[in-house]
């Protein structure tokens, strides 16, 4: 199984790689790192973690491909939170994009890629923009939940988004199963809504030369039955 799950990580390689070699020679490339720093971390609808997380990023583009990380590193006091992802991301210019994320979290050993132990959860991504209007899929391929961190998602995890962007504010709705939902009486995973809210984001100018960069998002999940309330700040 490990051997089958390194021929399907170069695979996914491979592929990106076919669909972004002809670009790097004639597209501009550049590196960018960042940061925020969020009042709570709420993935697809669901609190993870205790108090503020500092969320670091560093991010290679070429033309209209991405390679990146992305982590979630909770500042309470014995940091019950550590995640460190890897991605890659393809958009094509009709408007549809694809990719694949590698989420990580700390606790267990990195290189352990086993379906019976395995570190690491694989998603593929699909996304779609019409204008305003945003359509996301994302689908995880393999099971890393049997022995792995209890949080890590398993094989077949499912999550669909529909969002669409106002001048002001954002509006979205997400759905899915596996790990963003909660499971029926006899232990089954269900597909349910899981994550409706509204986020926005603006500036506040500090200086002549400096702003700072603020978002907010307010969210409900009635599945799990959360309500959410995040601010954050770009660093």
């Amino acid at each position: 199984m490990k051997t089958k799950m390194n021929f399907m990580k170069i695979g996914m390689f491979l592929f990106f790689l076919s669909l972004t070699n002809s670009n790097f020679a004639q597209e501009e490339s550049s590196f960018s790192v960042g940061g925020d720093l969020v009042s709570s971390y709420v993935w697809r609808g669901s609190k993870i973690g205790s108090g503020s997380n500092i969320q670091p990023y560093v991010e290679f583009t070429a033309g209209n491909f991405s390679l990146g990380s992305w982590g979630s590193f909770s500042l309470h006091q014995g940091g019950d939170f550590m995640e460190a992802d890897l991605y890659a991301s393809y958009v094509f210019d009709f408007g549809i994009s694809m990719g694949l994320t590698d989420y990580f979290y700390q606790g267990s050993p990195y290189f352990r890629y086993d379906t019976d132990s395995a570190s690491h959860a694989f998603e593929l991504n699909l996304g779609y923009e019409l204008g305003r209007l945003g359509i996301a899929a994302n689908y995880i391929v393999n099971d890393a939940s049997n022995g792995g961190p209890a949080n890590i998602p398993g094989g077949g995890d499912m999550y669909l988004e529909l969002g669409y962007s106002f001048l002001d504010f954002d509006l979205f709705i997400g759905a899915g199963n596996g790990w963003h939902t909660s499971t029926d009486i006899n232990g089954d995973d269900i597909f349910a809504v899981c994550n409706i809210g509204i986020s926005t984001s603006k500036e506040i100018k500090i200086s002549e030369t400096f702003s700072l960069p603020v978002s907010g998002a307010v969210s409900i999940n009635p599945d799990k039955e959360e309500f959410n309330i995040v601010l954050g700040f770009s660093l």
